[in-house]
């Protein structure tokens, strides 16, 4: 019989082209702007569409602003500013599963006329597509062919889900609270395991509350929780590999006040937006060699490429810096808040286990200077360098994501500002494989008949009994039967008798 093909699947991700673009929001102030203090920028990505070679996505920035008015007074607002985008390559196919990330990398603001702010924000946008790859290799029971099999361990993608809910916690205060000014929330996937048609995900939930008291105090608080998610994803077992992903909608967050003659309590309802991949792990069997007895055949090899997930890691550190101000800015005689912080990744490698991860956090600082009796704020950039060890092999295809989870400025003789902070970082981790299998082969010109029913061929030293066979064009079996003195692979040169089957004249007549 001729050659037949089967198929076998393989997973295959893919990472998106890393892009920088900037979206203009305009916000109105409702009042005559004074002077802008502090601004937040988070960003959510809302819907998205895969067809060949374009996936667009939209999303919404979420923009806060912490301003003064005429009047001095202290106002923050909520703002949110609609945009889209899009990735383009031959490589994504309709029937791919995506996960977009959308970062903050930088943004500017200015008054516009007299009650509007304008917020130039610079996005990098980046992310994954994952699909299954067809891969062929034969099949064939043709007794004059010899083949060897061969056992290889594949990771088939099952599929992709996505879930939405709500975080809740809160905290106690011991002063009342006459009003909020800005809250910062992110959240981090921990773990990531699989289950029976499901995916469950682990993580934590950080938010940073600013607020003013009754006693016109500035206070700021981390809220922090934890949650576990299951998401349905059928297909799923057990001994599927997952990975997971988070995302938060800030305009969704809710902070509210409950507040008695005891004090105060702040409770934050967070909106988290989930996504889940599953693969699944097996072993096919695979032709790694064949020949024929009759024929030469000519054979074809395919290479392909697999992803192997490697799991998720969390790593955690410190970020420490400082900033002097420039001789131009007046003096900090009262620190007073900080708000708009964030951290950005820049680069990130590993070298011997170790995963290195370099970004810059930032914040802005609001500062009181009683020589003019002025509001003043300064942006704090902090790079920084954190490592740890880490399980993934040094050319493993790396997704991370950061959340600053506590960070206090303090002042030091009127001039320098002291960032201390600490810093998560989520890592989704998997590898390529490469490999090469026989995916077709057509028989060739046939070999002449035998002519005599003896031969002797010799062995060399180190040779077994397939590459033999082979090369005499023979079933191993008929080599083994012949001489079973010899063993296989021979210790020396070896002739080997072969007898073969003739005809005789009248039975070919």
């Amino acid at each position: 019989m001729a050659f037949e093909k089967k198929t076998f699947l393989t997973a295959r991700k893919r990472l998106l082209e890393k892009s920088e673009f900037n979206v203009e929001c305009n916000i109105s102030a409702g009042v005559s702007c004074g002077k802008i203090l502090a601004i937040s920028a988070q960003v959510c990505v809302q819907g998205q569409e895969v067809v060949d070679k374009i996936i667009t996505y939209s999303g919404i920035i979420d923009i806060k602003a912490v301003f003064t008015n005429e009047e001095g007074e202290i106002i923050s607002i909520n703002s949110s500013c609609p945009f889209s985008s899009k990735f383009e390559s031959d490589e994504i196919s309709s029937s791919a599963c995506a996960f977009v990330k959308v970062d903050v990398i930088d943004y500017t603001s200015e008054i516009v006329g007299s009650d509007s702010i304008r917020v130039n924000v610079v996005l990098s946008q980046s992310g994954f597509v994952v699909n299954n790859n067809s891969n062929y290799s034969l099949y064939c029971d043709d007794e004059d062919v010899c083949y060897q099999n061969e056992d290889v361990e594949i990771v088939k993608f099952v599929d992709c889900a996505k879930d939405s809910f709500v975080s809740e916690s809160d905290v106690n205060l011991r002063e009342n609270i006459k009003k909020i000014l800005l809250v910062e929330s992110n959240a981090i996937v921990k773990s990531v395991e699989a289950g029976a048609n499901y995916v469950a995900a682990s993580g934590d939930v950080i938010s940073r509350v600013l607020y003013l008291t009754e006693n016109d105090k500035f206070e700021s608080g981390y809220i922090h929780d934890t949650f576990k998610q299951e998401v349905e994803l059928a297909g799923s077992t057990r001994d599927s590999l997952a990975e997971g992903y988070v995302g938060i909608c800030q305009e969704g967050v809710a902070c509210d006040i409950v507040q008695d003659e005891k004090g105060g309590k702040l409770v934050i309802k967070v909106p988290i937006n989930l996504s889940v991949f599953a693969y699944e792990k097996g072993v096919t069997s695979v032709i790694k060699d064949l020949y024929s007895v009759k024929a030469n055949v000519n054979i074809a090899m395919n290479s392909y490429e697999m992803s192997d997930m490697c799991g998720i890691e969390l790593i955690e550190g410190k970020i420490e810096g400082s900033l002097t101000l420039d001789d131009e800015k007046p003096r900090v005689d009262k620190l007073l808040f900080s708000g708009g912080n964030k951290v950005s990744i820049i680069n990130h490698y590993i070298n011997e286990g170790e995963l290195f991860v370099e970004g810059i956090a930032q914040t802005t600082v609001v500062y009181l200077n009683d020589d003019t009796s002025s509001l003043y704020s300064v942006v704090l950039d902090v790079p920084f360098v954190i490592s740890d060890k880490i399980k993934c092999p040094s050319d493993s295809m790396l997704s991370l994501s950061a959340v600053i989870t506590d960070a206090d400025v303090v002042v030091k003789k009127g001039r320098e500002l002291i960032y201390d902070a600490k810093v998560k970082v989520g890592v989704n981790c998997c590898r390529s494989i490469n490999g090469a299998i026989i995916s077709d082969a057509v028989f060739a010109e046939e070999f002449d008949k035998k002519d005599c029913a003896m031969e002797v061929i010799f062995a060399p030293k180190g040779k077994d009994l397939w590459d033999i066979a082979k090369s005499a064009h023979v079933q191993e079996g008929l080599i083994r039967l012949q001489n079973p003195d010899v063993t296989f692979p021979v210790e020396k040169d070896t002739p080997l008798i072969l007898f073969y089957q003739r005809k005789s004249d009248r039975e070919n007549n």
